[in-house]
């Protein structure tokens, strides 16, 4: 996806042009929603010409036939304006909405295409608040506030010029006062659009903390932390809300300025135009056509300072979003991508590979690593918590890139294969099983999803999952809860599971994919595996020695370096930090002997 540019805007309106991408896609529903309100403007305008006819042929003329006429044509305008007003509301909230649609769908698209460190620099909070907050906010302004601003801009204009058509004495003494209005305008706009960002970043921090809190509630709950943890969610509150008060006292502010001003100025020209009147200088008409004009600037500019907040809002909210949609991924695809060779004698290699997280620049977890898997063979890693096993399977899914190294799948450099196809080859059953909220089917079938029913109830009897999703409330269109907390860990575990045995990978990444099962569901899942395993490459992460005896090596990590690599009684004799390992899971040490 094509990023915008980030151009703060320099003009009140000028966040517009950096939604004019997302605006220019719906161009007739744009023409015709400015057309509308050019006609409603214009009509609003006649109006003051239709109220000087009243009076000045109608009223003063003491004309019932006079009188009749310009005000059945009053009624025409205004049946006009209702259709326009209609027309124009219509036109503008569907704009809104398009935008607004198109907008949280290009942003949604932009963070599922992100580099995972991305997510591990930023709160997830202040992320869904520009996917949700922000987007409806901006669906809400241009849906109808930006609306509100345009046509007054446009009343406020067309009653300048009305005026000084009318009268151009008159006209001099409103003019005096629009420098006065739109001086504290713009100077306190600036201020108001700064608060507006703070607003929305503190809104963002409020939801992020939230969000935490309920995600780990069972342990917020066992420890008793549910009053600190409200008074410590009062105090994100009150910050948020200290910073929205700022912004809303300066929009009161600027409001308040701006109708004194406005209004001052109409009382000035009233009083000299009644001047005017009473010395036969003009009519009762064209001073009532004055006023009026006169009264629809000073309510128009109002009308623009008390929407002025929420435009400058729009700006900051786009700018958030413009931020997001132009981040650039550090993992794209290449230029020209090449296909795997599935053939290929070796299913993986890493030649010298050293790779730092971003988060940690100065701690390698890989440290020239090399490694070669051959097609079919069976690996095992181990090693203490941090010696780079996990790391090892990010790099091959290409979630980072190493600083230094090639890593090579199926015979080609990972970082000339399209990520669809790198990860294609490949079936991640982690440690901590991922589920969806949605139900089995949708689980199981995100493997495959083009996968029959059939396929999927097959994989999930491979993974002895059917018995305890049938028992379900209603089987296989259960839904499971967010990540699946209606499921015991043994029974998401299976699911994950039956997941990948339904995608029938090339190659397998199991992360102690066991371990969270009870001894008699670990031997039905051991044998669906080995059903799975058998002439498929598989690498397992191994935190219990007890299931690395059937790989072909055993390749002992340490502080991101191999420090071993041979079967499992080979290492037993070879390796200390095996041995250590071993002795830490078995009593006496008796590894070997418990089990033979």
């Amino acid at each position: 996806m094509s990023s915008q540019p980030v151009v703060p805007p320099s003009l009140p309106f000028g966040f517009l042009a950096q939604l004019w991408p997302y605006l220019s896609r719906y161009r007739g529903i744009l023409i015709g929603a400015i057309l509308a309100l050019v006609l409603t403007a214009g009509l609003t305008l006649l109006m003051g010409q239709g109220v000087r006819l009243v009076i000045d042929q109608g009223l003063l003329a003491s004309s019932l036939e006079a009188l009749n006429k310009t005000l059945g044509l009053m009624m025409v305008l205004v049946v006009a304006m209702a259709i326009g007003t209609f027309t124009r509301f219509y036109l503008v909230t569907w704009l809104g909405e398009k935008v607004s649609a198109d907008l949280r769908a290009d942003v949604f698209a932009q963070l599922v295409r992100l580099h995972p460190s991305y997510f591990e620099e930023n709160q997830s909070g202040d992320i869904m608040s520009r996917l949700t907050t922000d987007t409806t906010l901006l669906q809400s302004i241009i849906g109808s506030s930006l609306s509100f601003a345009l046509r007054n801009m446009l009343t406020v204009t067309g009653g300048l010029i009305m005026l000084v058509v009318t009268n151009l004495k008159l006209s001099a003494v409103v003019l005096l006062g629009v420098p006065a209005v739109l001086v504290p305008v713009i100077l306190m706009g600036r201020q108001l659009r700064v608060l507006s960002r703070r607003s929305q970043d503190s809104v963002a921090d409020v939801g992020t903390y939230a969000g935490e809190i309920i995600r780990q509630i069972k342990t917020v709950q066992s420890y008793g932390r549910e009053n600190f943890e409200r008074q410590a969610f009062q105090v994100e509150v009150d910050e948020a809300l200290a910073v929205a008060r700022q912004r809303i006292r300066q929009r009161s502010f600027l409001m308040a300025v701006v109708i004194l001003l406005a209004f001052t100025a109409i009382a000035a020209m009233i009083w000299v135009g009644g001047y005017d009147v009473m010395t036969g200088q003009m009519t009762g008409g064209e001073l009532a056509a004055f006023v009026f004009y006169a009264v629809m600037v000073a309510f128009g500019v109002a009308g623009v300072s008390e929407v002025y907040g929420e435009v400058q809002r729009a700006a900051g909210a786009t700018e958030r979003l413009m931020e997001l949609l132009a981040e650039p991924s550090l993992i794209t695809d290449p230029d020209q991508a090449v296909t795997t060779n599935l053939t290929h004698s070796e299913a993986m290699r890493l030649d010298n590979v050293s790779f730092s997280y971003p988060s940690r620049p100065d701690k390698p977890a890989l440290d020239q690593v090399s490694l070669s898997v051959q097609r079919g063979e069976t690996i095992a890693l181990v090693g203490p918590s941090g010696a780079g096993k996990s790391t090892l399977f990010e790099l091959l899914l290409r979630f980072y890139d190493p600083q230094q190294g090639q890593v090579r799948v199926q015979g080609q450099d990972v970082r000339e294969l399209a990520l669809d196809d790198l990860r294609h080859q490949f079936g991640l059953v982690p440690q901590q099983p991922v589920l969806f909220s949605q139900n089995v089917w949708h689980n199981i079938r995100y493997g495959r999803p083009d996968a029959s029913d059939d396929d999927v109830i097959a994989a999930a009897k491979a993974a002895h999952a059917y018995d305890f999703i049938m028992a379900l409330p209603d089987g296989f269109d259960s839904h499971l809860g967010e990540n699946g907390v209606r499921l015991s860990g043994g029974q998401k575990q299976r699911l994950v599971i039956a997941r990948a045995i339904l995608k029938n990978p090339a190659i397998l990444l199991l992360d102690e994919a066991t371990s969270a099962l009870d001894a008699e569901s670990e031997h039905q899942v051991r044998q669906a595996l080995s059903v799975l395993m058998r002439d498929r490459t598989t690498v397992i992460i191994a935190h219990r020695l007890a299931t690395v005896l059937e790989a072909d090596r055993i390749l002992v990590l340490d502080q991101g370096r191999i420090q071993a690599v041979g079967r499992h009684a080979e290492l037993l004799q070879s390796s200390p930090l095996y041995r250590r390992l071993a002795d830490l899971q078995f009593a006496d040490g008796q590894l070997s002997s418990s089990l033979s």
